[in-house]
């Protein structure tokens, strides 16, 4: 399938690995996916600098193909990280969480394409005049970090669309080939899953936070932290702790301090599934099973052209 985004970055499928923090901050993940022809993105925040160099380093030794990497610029660490970055020459990078326009023509002139991570209308729009190359959209399904608006993936991708003359890599609420044939059928041109990879031998997380992640149904996620940057997570004792506290009217600065106890890799490195922030989308319940990254991928695609062909034929 031909998309301006694959296209653009010179992948076969119009397929994204989200940048997971912890769960792609490795290399066996990302090139299991662009071996697949889909795109793999490093999940760079947790990473510290020498072994960021080291995990760039080990996905040149295992693919040839395009490949990304996420760094949030707001991380203290950023300045160091988008150095060693562009020393390397990176194909992709999938910028969050920061402004990109102070950035943009390093990269432009080695060669790296720029995707810019965005939540809403306003930003979208921001990055398009700063001049990125296109935009990841995150919807309110997704885990994470989806928009403190709470728009869901549906409308705000679709709006997006509308708003600018980007392309657009719509993220939220997809763990199949339907949810991606559904999101190309509203102008995207990739769809972004993240979930979906967490469910894979190559994610690097305790195998107690893929456990949780299967035994989820839809309705087992929550957004923690409204009113600031929420995160999506599956429900859990640290939630209901902090849900709790929120309805017994704690303050802004109380709920903080309960909020900073707990983290994403007390989850994912230690397996601590009830007190650790265990960030996973809605689409955790459509997965179902641990399946290799690269066979995740091969569904995704007859999924998709199945998808397709159904909607030809009506």
């Amino acid at each position: 399938m031909k998309t301006r985004i694959t296209s653009l970055l010179g992948i076969e499928h119009p397929i994204f690995q989200a940048a997971m923090s912890w769960a792609s901050s490795n290399s066996a993940l990302v090139a299991a996916v662009s071996n697949a022809g889909g795109m793999g993105v490093l999940g760079a925040g947790p990473l510290r600098p020498d072994d960021f160099k080291r995990i760039l380093l080990e996905i040149r030794s295992k693919t040839t193909k395009p490949y990304g990497v996420n760094i949030p610029l707001n991380n203290q660490r950023a300045p160091e990280l988008l150095d060693i970055a562009l020393q390397h020459r990176i194909p992709v990078m999938v910028a969050s969480q920061g402004g990109p326009r102070e950035h943009l023509a390093r990269f432009r002139a080695a060669g790296t394409k720029w995707l810019q991570v965005v939540a809403s209308v306003e930003h979208a729009k921001k990055a398009e005049a700063a001049g990125v190359d296109a935009l990841v959209v995150d919807g309110a399904e997704a885990g994470g970090h989806p928009p403190p608006s709470e728009v869901g993936t549906l409308v705000l991708v679709r709006r997006i669309v509308k708003a600018t003359k980007l392309p657009v890599v719509a993220s939220g609420g997809v763990a199949d080939g339907a949810g991606i044939a559904a999101l190309l059928a509203l102008g995207a041109e990739a769809v972004q899953l993240g979930t979906r990879f967490i469910a894979t031998p190559e994610a690097s997380v305790h195998d107690n936070y893929k456990k949780a992640v299967l035994a989820a149904d839809v309705g087992d996620t929550t957004l923690v932290g409204r009113g600031g940057l929420p995160i999506r997570q599956l429900k859990n004792a640290f939630s209901r702790e902090y849900e709790a506290a929120e309805r017994s009217g704690a303050s802004p600065q109380d709920l903080e301090v309960l909020f900073k106890q707990r983290s994403l890799k007390q989850a994912a490195l230690d397996g601590d599934v009830e007190w650790g922030k265990v960030e996973a989308g809605q689409s955790a319940g459509l997965v179902d099973e641990i399946l290799p990254a690269a066979e995740v991928m091969r569904r995704l695609v007859l999924e998709m052209e199945e998808a397709r062909r159904r909607l030809a034929g009506l």
